[in-house]
C-alpha cells in the first residue's frame, strides 16, 4: 500500500498573472490521481482542502500521515467521497457501505478507522475524495443519485432530492447540463464541505458559462468521462486576467476563490465539484458577463 500526500501553498492573483504554462500546471493541476493500489492526496493551503484518489486492489486504510499531525485522518476533518469506478466498499469503524458507480458518501468528523475496497480487483472502484476542516461531528450518510427498492426512508441513506437535480443551459448555447448536488444544507449536513456532480449532455461542451467567482468559497474540479484523445480547456484567473490549463481525463484542478472557474471540452464530459470556505450557500456567486472577460 502506498499513501502519497503532496502539499500545495496558496497563490496570489498578482503573482498568477505572471506564471508560465508550466508554473500554472504545477500550482493548480492535479494529475495521476487514480493509481491502482495507491492513495494519492493533495493538501492545498487554500481553505485547507484535501483532494484525493483511491484505487484499491486489496483493501486500503486511510491514515493521517505526518502531514496532518493528527491521531487519525478525520480527527479534525470531514470528508466526501464519490465513486467513479466499478462497485466498491468503504468500511467506517466496522460498518460497511457499498458504493456503486456515481454513488457518494459523507463521512463525519471523528470517524477513526476508514478502509476502501473493490468488489472485483480486476475492475476496481475509483474513489474520489474532498476533505475539509470540521468543528462538529455530523452523521455519516450514504448518498444515492437514484434510489433503489428499499432505500427510501432507510437510516443512513439519502437519495438526492428532485430539487437538487437542476437542469441548466441549452444545446444551442453548448452548455446543456444537469447539476446533481450531493452534500449541501438541507440534504446532507456538513461543517463546510459542499459537493456534487455535473454531467454535460451530448453536443454541449461548456460548463459554468457565463462564469462567476465566489469570494467566500474555493473550489476543486475533477474532470472525467473523457476519451483518451479529448481534453477540457479549464479557464481560471481574474476576469480581467484569464488563463487556461489543458486537462485530460480524470485530472483535477484547484480553483481559488478569486478565480473564475469554467471549462470547455472537445466533447461532452462529467465533472465533480467540491467547495470549501465560510459559506455553504450554493447560489452565493458573483456573475461575470461574457463581454467583461479578458
Amino acid at each position: 500500500m502506498v499513501i502519497i500526500m503532496e502539499i500545495r501553498t496558496a497563490s496570489s492573483p498578482k503573482d498568477v498573472k505572471n506564471y508560465t504554462t508550466q508554473r500554472l500546471r504545477e500550482e493548480f493541476l492535479i494529475q495521476d490521481l487514480f493509481v491502482p493500489g495507491e492513495i494519492k492526496l493533495v493538501y492545498s493551503h487554500i481553505d485547507r482542502i484535501i483532494t484525493g484518489g483511491i484505487v484499491p486492489i486489496t483493501p486500503i486504510s486511510l491514515t493521517a500521515g505526518e502531514e496532518l499531525r493528527a491521531e487519525f485522518f478525520l480527527q479534525r476533518r470531514e470528508m466526501g467521497v464519490i465513486n467513479i469506478g466499478a462497485e466498491g466498499m468503504i468500511t467506517i469503524d466496522g460498518k460497511k457501505y457499498p458504493l456503486k458507480n456515481r454513488e457518494g458518501i459523507y463521512i463525519g468528523m471523528g470517524s477513526k478507522n476508514i478502509s476502501f475496497a473493490s468488489k472485483d480487483r480486476n475492475e476496481p472502484a475509483k474513489f474520489y475524495l474532498n476533505s475539509t476542516p470540521a468543528h462538529h461531528a455530523y452523521p455519516t450518510v450514504l448518498i444515492k443519485p437514484e434510489g433503489e427498492a428499499g432505500d427510501e426512508g432507510k437510516e443512513g441513506i439519502v437519495i438526492v432530492k428532485p430539487e437538487n437535480k437542476v437542469e441548466l443551459g441549452t444545446l444551442e448555447e453548448s452548455n446543456h447540463r444537469t447539476i446533481c448536488k450531493y452534500i449541501l444544507p438541507g440534504q446532507v449536513e456538513s461543517c463546510q464541505l459542499v459537493m456534487g456532480m455535473t454531467k454535460l449532455e451530448p453536443g454541449s461542451v461548456w460548463n459554468s458559462m457565463p462564469c462567476h467567482t465566489h469570494d467566500r468559497r474555493m473550489e476543486v474540479y475533477l474532470y472525467f468521462d473523457l476519451p483518451e484523445d479529448n481534453f477540457v480547456m479549464h479557464y481560471m484567473g481574474e476576469p480581467s486576467e484569464t488563463r487556461h490549463i489543458v486537462m485530460r481525463n480524470e485530472e483535477a484542478v484547484i480553483s481559488p476563490s478569486w478565480s473564475i472557474h469554467c471549462g470547455c471540452g472537445t466533447k461532452a464530459y462529467t465533472f465533480i465539484w467540491g467547495m470549501a470556505g465560510e459559506n455553504q450557500d450554493f447560489g452565493d456567486m458573483d456573475g461575470v458577463a461574457n463581454q467583461n472577460l479578458l
